[in-house]
């Protein structure tokens, strides 16, 4: 693994991922990746409870992670990738931060429980388990709280700060594009634009939340 993402959700990890993708030309763990990996669910759930796995094993398929739940483990990972660099990707403030992470991952928390007849059912109830272990153990489990969730969330970016080397520690804020990265990496920055995904509206739009009022 050549990038441990540190950066909590909401913090540009789905563009992260598709960038990340496209430089090493390997695959980059998302949040995502545990639709299609429903198996990965109960070990990031030990994982907060105190039971982890083999971080090398486990990730091998791996060339970079971002965004939770791999995010909630960055000394975890930064200690099984000692060569990997550490990106932390904020917001441009703590009430940014909070502003798009409780119209989407925490309104989403808010709904009840999914629909049984739900094809996916099962896996949203196994995300929600894990998700809110996570946050309970890692995070702060008072998430809908508006003080305390920011806490949290500030608490965390000056962990990070305090404990990765400046060497090797990347900060990141969307709209900084390919240079810091690329550039820590010793890659050339691509002709193309920075990818960008995962908007407020896009998230709601796709685990069917509706819109915000403008």
């Amino acid at each position: 693994m050549r990038v441990v993402g540190a950066g909590v959700g909401r913090t540009g990890t789905l563009s992260l991922k598709a960038a990340l993708e496209q430089l090493l030309g390997g695959r980059c763990y998302h949040m995502l990746e545990t639709f299609g990996r429903p198996d990965d669910l109960p070990v990031w759930e030990a994982a907060a409870l105190g039971r982890p796995p083999d971080w090398r094993e486990f990730l091998a398929e791996y060339d970079a992670a971002v965004d939770w739940p791999a995010s909630a483990f960055w000394r975890e990972l930064a200690e099984a990738f000692p060569d990997a660099i550490v990106l932390l990707s904020t917001r441009s403030s703590t009430d940014a931060w909070w502003k798009s992470a409780t119209n989407t991952i925490f309104d989403r928390m808010r709904e009840g429980q999914p629909d049984e007849d739900h094809p996916m059912a099962e896996v949203h109830q196994a995300q929600r388990s894990m998700v809110r272990a996570m946050l309970a153990q890692r995070f702060t489990a008072d998430v809908q709280d508006e003080a305390a969730a920011k806490a949290a969330y500030e608490t965390h970016n000056a962990a990070v700060r305090a404990t990765i080397p400046p060497e090797r520690l990347v900060e990141w804020q969307p709209g900084d594009g390919w240079e810091p990265i690329c550039a820590v990496l010793g890659l050339a920055v691509p002709d193309t634009p920075f990818p960008q995904a995962n908007s407020t509206d896009e998230f709601r739009e796709m685990v069917g939340l509706d819109p915000l009022e403008r």
